[in-house]
């Protein structure tokens, strides 16, 4: 009506603001709504700390650890003996299970951080340099799997890649004599660029020809163990002169990672080499205009090659880095970690582990580099853990799965720490309770578009 004011709408100046008339003329009162303050600035932040992926990597390592405690106590048997009479006696069964835990990482640590029993100081810090020391060569064979993870391609050839690269090192370890300064040089540049072959050979049918990577790296793994195996066997080749074990000669003085402290401590050059390894591939990838042409492939091939990049060439390069890598990682086994000979199981699972350190680390470099530490320094502990309390160093390799198992599924890990859920994982579940409600006030009515997408 002409003349009204609009509905709901103040009266005018000298008129109580908190008063309004309806389209009928009839005053209505309105409640003032107070102002909400925003949430303090700390609170944001510590909000998105908690989202960050960082967090939940940890919490993932608390809770493997966790539930690595419950199968030691379940293994123990002073802790099965104490249980038959539970309903007695509990205590008895709780302090049996807090020693069996207790004592096993107690144990862990001492075999890999510091040996707080150890007579000398020298002694004590021995396990950091057990647990560099096993790290290095997951280092090496992590950032090649995941260098290629970041490229878009399952790398699960680095133990084919890693045996081809230790043959062709031992070739050029026994079969040259030169100063140190020379013969390690050549060794190391020997075990890289048998990787890169092996590992290109797999780029180029991938990018040739369409073949699926992940049958090619499982098939060329055996062929590369058999071909190591037949190499150990045969006489001239690789096989230790005046014998008939499949073991080769011992690797040269000249072809060894040199140590960087002395006996009795274990780390040796190998470990810098790694570092510059990590370096090499986190400048590579994150610095590089061939890592930013790496990543693009990895994010979408096909926009990639709409922007004109050669998809083909970056598959071949990526593959033949990543083979290099873990060409670098048999060299540490035989001129660092064994050096009086080696047979065909010198991979000691250490290609298999570096998928489990790649999928940890994020196939971040530096990440990658700090999961190696981790899983160094797990199965340096582990045998520590294995000869003072028992416990079978399988319950380390469980422990290893669990930890790659909860860094798969971080909204598990938020679920159970209450942590606050991403954005998207916050809209999908309001969209989920919407939709459920629709359908409980109006049975008949469709689904919308986006609580069926929901």
């Amino acid at each position: 009506m002409s003349g009204l004011p609009p509905e709901g709408t103040n009266l005018g100046p000298g008129v109580d603001p908190g008063i309004t008339r309806t389209a009928q003329g009839e005053p209505s009162v309105q409640t003032p709504v107070a102002e909400i303050p925003p949430p303090p600035r700390q609170n944001q932040i510590i909000r998105e700390i908690l989202r960050s992926n960082a967090v939940a990597t940890v919490l993932a390592i608390v809770l493997a650890m966790l539930i690595g405690g419950v199968l030691v106590a379940f293994t123990n048997p002073e802790v099965q003996r104490t249980s038959g009479y539970f309903f007695a006696r509990p205590q008895d069964t709780l302090v049996a299970i807090w020693d069996a835990v207790a004592g096993a990482y107690a144990a862990l640590f001492r075999g890999a951080i510091w040996n707080y029993e150890a007579e000398t100081f020298v002694r004590a810090i021995k396990p950091i340099t057990d647990t560099l020391n096993f790290a290095t060569p997951l280092i090496a064979a992590g950032l090649g799997v995941g260098l290629a993870f970041r490229v878009g391609l399952f790398n699960i050839g680095a133990r084919g890649q890693m045996l081809i690269g230790v043959t062709t090192a031992a070739f050029v370890a026994t079969g040259i004599s030169a100063p140190l300064f020379i013969h390690l040089p050549l060794t190391i540049a020997a075990g890289i660029v048998g990787g890169m072959i092996w590992g290109g050979l797999v780029g180029l049918l991938k990018a040739r020809t369409g073949a699926n990577e992940v049958i090619l790296t499982i098939m060329l793994n055996f062929v590369a163990f058999y071909f190591l195996s037949w190499l150990l066997n045969t006489p001239g080749l690789l096989q230790r002169p005046g014998g008939s074990q499949p073991i080769s000669s011992p690797t040269p003085a000249s072809a060894q990672f040199p140590s960087l402290f002395g006996a009795p401590l274990t780390v040796n050059w190998g470990f810098i080499v790694a570092i510059g390894a990590t370096i090499f591939v986190w400048w590579l990838v994150e610095r590089s205009s061939l890592g930013f042409r790496m990543r693009a492939v990895g994010e979408n091939p096909f926009a990639a090659r709409a922007a004109g990049i050669n998809v083909e060439r970056i598959i071949i390069y990526a593959m033949a880095f990543a083979g290099g890598l873990a060409g670098l990682a048999g060299v540490n086994q035989i001129s660092g970690t064994i050096t009086s000979g080696f047979g065909n199981g010198i991979d000691a699972g250490i290609g298999f582990d570096a998928i489990t350190v790649a999928l940890l680390g994020r196939s971040r470099a530096w990440g990658v580099f700090a999961a190696g530490i981790l899983f160094g320094a797990l199965k340096a502990g582990s045998f520590t853990m294995q000869v003072s309390e028992g416990i079978p160093v399988d319950i380390v390799v469980v422990v290893q799965a669990l930890i790659v198992l909860f860094i798969a599924a971080p909204p598990l890990v938020r679920t159970i720490f209450f942590l606050p859920k991403d954005p998207g994982e916050l809209s999908a579940g309001r969209r989920a309770r919407r939709a459920a409600k629709a359908a409980a006030k109006n049975p008949s009515a469709p689904a919308r578009k986006e609580e069926v997408s929901a």
